[in-house]
């Protein structure tokens, strides 16, 4: 039996994507928690508990889509042309957001306030996207002789919208937590009253998508709740509860400082692994599976030598930056 070599780009691609929204998720959380915190010494802490990894984070995202356009080219061509809105405002929302978070650093005390909210502006903008592109391609895109065959806003759905709004929580979660993790009292205290309100919100919308997904699709459906499928899955929602009682109860105990921010990774991932089961193993939904939208085997095998190269120096790099810069961000302490 050979090697697949779709398969193994297939879980490199999720790989890098997973890793994305587990790093940028909560740089990006921080812009969007701006509002909760006024004082501007606080909101120095918020940045600088991210200012010396936030530009590293964005990696997994060029060889996540780096790897989908030359490993699925198909795939690639549909979505960019499908989702070209939503992707471009992504853009403009990270490129603004890193001007901002550089500017502010540098700004007098009376344009600051403007780069704050450029920041938030910009975090927000580039979250909101992100979530409709996972809802757009859960939705699915029509596809004619290998190309897009529907409208520039077939995106625009209710339910995409919908999966904005809930990574905004989602990524607001992860930057609460992390907070808990490298900030000290009052700023911590805030972050963990916030929490507990984000926690119960990304669990309504959780179970919303979970009900709303198989109601839309019946694919999908038969996937989770048909006979043994049923019983193979099951740990996945039991998990997630779990994790979800275990979290609250973390960010009620004090003592506890990194433990919040490890579970909310956990409950991340349950998420993402719910999404990828309900799709699994089209690329393209509803029926174009990951073999379809496949480079030949020798792209795909050559793509494959340099990025088994690429992703341990990344990895490597990545725990050495956050070894460097582990422990508690302290007032008046920044990296500019």
């Amino acid at each position: 039996m050979g090697i697949d070599l779709s398969v193994i780009w297939f879980v490199l691609i999720v790989f890098a994507t997973l890793m994305y929204i587990v790093m940028d998720g909560f740089d990006l959380g921080i812009g969007i928690l701006f509002p909760f915190v006024r004082k501007p010494e606080e909101r120095d802490v918020m940045i600088n508990s991210v200012a010396p990894v936030w530009d590293g984070n964005e990696t997994w995202l060029v060889l996540g889509g780096a790897g989908l356009f030359g490993a699925f080219p198909l795939a690639y061509a549909v979505i960019i042309d499908a989702l070209t809105i939503p992707l471009t405002l992504m853009l403009i929302g990270l490129i603004f957001r890193g001007v901002a978070f550089e500017f502010r650093f540098n700004a007098t005390p009376s344009h600051r306030p403007f780069w704050d909210r450029a920041f938030l502006g910009g975090s927000l903008l580039a979250t909101f996207c992100q979530g409709i592109v996972v809802g757009a391609v859960l939705n699915g895109f029509p596809v004619h002789n290998r190309a897009f065959a529907g409208g520039p806003l077939d995106w625009l759905t209710p339910f995409s919208l919908f999966c904005g709004f809930g990574l905004v929580v989602a990524y607001a979660l992860l930057g609460a937590t992390w907070l808990v993790m490298k900030s000290e009292n009052p700023l911590q205290a805030t972050m963990r009253r916030v929490s507990h309100g984000l926690l119960l919100a990304m669990l309504i919308i959780i179970a919303a998508i979970s009900l709303w997904t198989p109601l839309a699709h019946p694919a999908i459906a038969a996937r989770w709740f048909s006979l043994p499928n049923l019983w193979y899955l099951l740990p996945v929602p039991v998990l997630t509860l779990a994790v979800a009682v275990a979290l609250w109860r973390t960010l009620g105990n004090v003592s506890c400082h990194a433990a919040p921010f490890m579970l909310t990774l956990g409950l991340i991932f349950l998420g993402f692994s719910g999404l990828g089961i309900s799709i699994w193993p089209n690329l393209i939904p509803p029926n174009i599976t990951i073999w379809q939208a496949a480079a030949p085997p020798q792209s795909q095998g050559f793509m494959l030598i340099g990025a088994l190269l690429i992703v341990p120096i990344i990895l490597v790099y990545t725990f050495w930056s956050y070894y460097v810069f582990r422990g508690k961000v302290q007032t008046g302490e920044g990296y500019h």
